[in-house]
C-alpha cells in the first residue's frame, strides 16, 4: 500500500495518523505541492477555525493544487468545509469543489452549538466511503463543529442537529466528512478503510 499524504493544514492531525497506523497504512505529512500531486491518496484534516486553515493553505499555494488533484482526496471536518464555495465563519470563498455555503448551525430549544458528541448518520446515497458503514442500520459518528453545509446535490449522508446538514459529501474523486472518522470507532474505521481502498 502506498503512503497517504496528510496535508499540513496547521491542524492537530495526530489522531488521524494514529487511525491510519491502526489500519496498517503508511503516511507522511506535507505542505509540498509536488508531493501532494504524486501521492496515491490525500487527506486534508482540519480542526478549529476555517480561516486559519485557509490561510495555511494559501501560504503554501495549495488551493489550486487541491482543486486539481485526480487521486482520492478526503477532507475531514474543517478540511471538508473549505471544499465548499463559501465559508461563513471566516467570510471566505473556499475551494468550490462542492456547491453551497457552510453556515452556522441554528440555535433551537434543546440544541447546543457547537454540536459536540455522537450522532447518527442517515446514508442517503451510496459511494465508495459508505461500503460497510452501518450494514443497514443508522451508524453513529463523532462530531465537533459549529458550522455545516445544508444537504445538496453531492450529499451522501445526512445528520440532524436542530436542522439536517451534510455529514458526508462525494464528487468524483473527492470526499468530505463533517465528523471525525479517527474518533468514530467502528464507523470511522470502516470509512477510512474504504478510503484506503478507493
Amino acid at each position: 500500500m502506498s503512503a497517504v499524504a496528510i496535508v499540513d493544514s496547521g491542524a492537530n492531525y495526530a489522531s488521524v495518523c494514529g487511525a491510519l497506523e491502526r489500519l496498517g497504512a503508511s503516511y507522511f505529512v506535507t505542505s509540498d505541492a509536488d508531493e501532494l500531486r504524486a501521492a496515491e491518496r490525500v487527506i486534508l484534516p482540519g480542526v478549529g477555525d476555517v480561516g486559519d486553515t485557509w490561510r495555511r493553505l494559501e501560504e503554501h499555494g495549495l488551493p489550486d493544487v487541491l482543486r486539481t488533484l485526480t487521486q482520492p482526496l478526503l477532507g475531514i471536518c474543517v478540511g471538508m468545509q473549505v471544499m465548499f464555495e463559501y465559508c461563513e465563519e471566516a467570510n471566505i470563498d473556499g475551494l468550490g469543489i462542492f456547491a453551497g455555503a457552510v453556515t452556522k448551525l441554528p440555535l433551537a430549544a434543546g440544541i447546543r452549538v457547537p454540536h459536540c458528541g455522537w450522532n447518527q448518520l442517515e446514508v442517503a446515497n451510496a459511494c465508495a466511503l459508505t461500503s460497510g458503514i452501518g450494514d443497514g442500520e443508522m451508524p453513529y459518528a463523532y462530531f465537533v463543529h459549529s458550522y455545516a453545509a445544508a444537504p445538496g446535490a453531492h450529499t451522501v449522508a445526512v445528520c440532524n442537529h436542530g436542522t439536517p446538514f451534510s455529514a458526508i459529501v462525494a464528487r468524483d474523486n473527492v470526499y468530505g466528512v463533517q465528523f471525525h472518522p479517527e474518533r468514530s470507532a467502528e464507523t470511522g474505521r470502516a470509512l477510512l478503510a474504504a478510503f484506503l481502498a478507493a
